[in-house]
């Protein structure tokens, strides 16, 4: 369950930062990317938005067509 403070993937040690960070904040789901170490901005969902992205995420629901450049 995610807290009051910023967490980040255990999966993302490696990657060279390219990761995010989500936190539970005022009943909401808040993300940011890691590397602008908070300077950046903050993408605020719902926590039925939440489930319904981490739900989609194995189906392949935000998958790129794979005729979009690499």
């Amino acid at each position: 369950m995610l807290t009051d403070r910023w967490r980040k993937s255990s999966l993302s040690g490696s990657t060279g930062g390219g990761c995010v960070e989500a936190r539970l904040a005022g009943g909401s789901i808040e993300v940011r990317d890691s590397k602008a170490r908070g300077a950046g901005p903050v993408l605020t969902f719902t926590v039925r938005e939440w489930r319904a992205f981490l739900g989609g995420v194995p189906l392949g629901d935000f998958d790129l067509p794979r005729d979009i450049g690499a």
